[in-house]
């Protein structure tokens, strides 16, 4: 049907016949001559139709855009001053001698280069995939998973594919169910990760386990969360955490040298979980951003303003500085803005001080909370921060995890809105992290999952103080976002044991739940360990985007809707019956 894509052809093929096929991205009349710019997934091609041959030209102007044709042609340079750089083949333009249209189309609702807004674009998504952006970001995503594939089977990592239909385990966020037919009453899961099925291939021995697998979590979305996503899980056995992190490394450089020539780092930046959230107030810091938190809260202590002499004190409170740069350009009104801002964060305002004269002591300076400061704090607080002239300086006091949440937020906003990001890649491991964090009911929850090996061999050390145990896990973080996250994992019953009682998780439930992983742990199971990568967050950020959706092929929507097949949908009386499912009115 076709000699060539529009991207095979080039200046070589000049006086050759040749056959393209695709669809009209843009039909001009200009002075009696019909240009088409012809669409084939790869790139565009310039065809002309010549009002000389009057019937293809006759054929010509009945076409549109979208319309589906295959052009039979003689290829020949453009003439001087119509060049265009900015395409692939835009030395180049198709003189048509055949044309037959294979399909027409309706007028589309958006035009490849219109901003059409994201809800139109779902619900026509094949059209949306037409566009060259669009193809090109699927395109990435092949290459970035095919390229993955080659650079572990190099490894000797073995693909194997673990079940969809599964057990509900509890493991951070809801489970998808799925009735059962042949077993009323009773639901298999989508599983949120293959997590326990990747152990018992280590159990079983396969040390060398990876799998591109789709995920399901039953969770609040946002731009780089989907109900339903992609994973590169991989796992080993007998390795320690540096030979996995050592590993993991030489695995991502691979992908982005092969793929996008790019030469990070070796090795990688290490921060433990500690370090960043005293300085960036997250996990998983955006480095091209040079603002850091100052921890200040020695500066205020004992001081009248009950603001920050209050957290000051506090033990799970800090008072932190965020210096801005060429702030004091910031107006009242964008102060607000970026008060109100915070405000979502959970703190209750945003004081600042604006350094107008340094050399001036406290009459150089513009703040609301200067009257309520001791000008030695003041000036203390200026010196810790290195102020200058121009700079402005937020300050955040409450609970720690209120002023991280908060001000580590205001940092990111901040390096968008005042351009102070820097223009290369960033990444970096984030290790030593709490195997616990508080629930907030006198309880524990897990950091990252039930199954990460605490940095203690003895369950009874872990038991007596379970706040205090750092966890043998990593993260792996580029430009500000959680690429993966990994650790090693329990092999033995009694450690697995110690932390389900700590849990809450008493031994019934831990058998019900978790039997079949317990009792593989009495069958000599080694030490093992691995990681999991969000394939969609990594294809993301190479594709130099933001959104999770512009890089996965049909997505859902942030209500988790699929706009284009209409999902989710009421199920029928008779498949309802066959589940066994009853649905209850909803109305009062």
């Amino acid at each position: 049907m076709r000699s060539h894509h529009c991207g095979q052809v080039d200046r070589s093929l000049i006086g050759k016949e040749i056959t393209v096929a695709g669809w009209v991205h843009r039909r001009r009349d200009h002075g009696g001559v019909i240009f088409v710019d012809l669409r084939d997934g790869e790139t565009l091609l310039q065809v002309v139709f010549d009002p000389e041959d009057a019937e293809i030209f006759a054929e010509a102007e009945r076409i549109r855009g979208e319309f589906v044709l295959t052009v039979t042609g003689q290829l020949r340079g453009r003439p001087e001053g119509t060049v265009n750089p900015e395409m692939l083949t835009g030395e180049v333009e198709l003189l048509a001698k055949q044309l037959t249209v294979l399909n027409q189309s309706k007028t589309p609702p958006f035009h490849h280069d219109e901003h059409a807004s994201e809800e139109l674009r779902l619900r026509y998504r094949y059209l949306d995939l037409r566009r060259l952006k669009m193809q090109k970001n699927l395109r990435l995503r092949h290459k970035v998973t095919s390229t993955l594939r080659g650079l572990l089977n190099e490894m000797g990592f073995l693909e194997i594919e673990t079940p969809i239909l599964s057990k509900t385990t509890p493991e951070g966020a809801r489970d998808y169910l799925v009735p059962s037919r042949t077993h009323l009453g009773k639901f298999y899961a989508l599983p949120q990760s293959p997590q326990l099925m990747k152990q018992l291939l280590m159990m079983s021995g396969f040390d060398r386990y990876y799998q591109i697998v789709r995920c399901f979590r039953d969770e609040d979305l946002r731009a780089d969360r989907q109900p339903e996503f992609t994973q590169l899980d991989i796992e080993t056995a007998f390795l320690d955490q540096e030979a996995i992190m050592g590993q993991m490394e030489s695995l991502i450089r691979g992908i982005f040298q092969k793929v996008l020539g790019v030469d990070l780092p070796d090795p990688f930046l290490r921060l433990t979980y500690a370090e960043a959230m005293e300085r960036f107030g997250m996990d998983h810091p955006d480095l091209r951003n040079p603002l850091e938190l100052v921890e200040v809260a020695d500066l205020f202590q004992g001081v009248e303003f009950k603001v920050f002499a209050g957290p000051a004190s506090d033990v799970e409170s800090r008072v932190a500085a965020l210096k801005v740069p060429g702030g004091g350009v910031l107006t009242r009104k964008e102060i607000d803005e970026y008060t109100a801002f915070v405000s979502g964060y959970g703190a209750r305002g945003l004081a600042y001080i604006k350094v107008g004269d340094r050399g001036a002591g406290a009459a150089g300076l513009q703040s609301p909370i200067l009257k309520f400061l001791p000008d030695d704090a003041v000036e203390s607080v200026l010196e810790r921060l290195g102020a200058e002239n121009g700079d402005l300086i937020f300050f955040g006091a409450d609970k720690a995890s209120v002023v991280n949440d908060a001000l580590g937020a205001l940092r990111d906003k901040l390096g968008r809105d005042r351009g102070l990001l820097e223009d290369e890649w960033r990444i970096l491991w984030i290790v030593d992290f709490p195997v616990f964090a508080a629930d907030g009911k006198g309880g524990w929850t897990s950091e990252h999952h039930p199954f990460t090996a605490p940095q203690v061999d003895s369950p009874e050390v872990l038991l007596a103080n379970p706040g205090e145990a750092m966890a043998r896990s990593y993260d792996m973080v580029l430009n500000g976002t959680e690429l993966g996250g990994g650790s090693i994992r329990i092999h033995s019953r009694e450690m697995q044991s110690a932390i389900f009682e700590i849990l809450g998780i008493d031994s019934e439930e831990a058998e019900t739940k978790f039997g079949f992983l317990l009792t593989a742990m009495d069958y000599g199971a080694p030490p093992h360990g691995g990681i999991a990568f969000g394939l969609d967050r990594l294809v993301m950020q190479m594709a130099n985007t933001e959104n999770i959706r512009e890089v996965i092929a049909f997505p859902k929507t942030q209500m988790a809707t699929d706009l284009l097949t209409g999902a989710p949908t009421e199920a029928s009386t008779k498949q309802l019956r066959e589940a066994g499912i009853r649905l209850r009115s909803t109305s009062s």
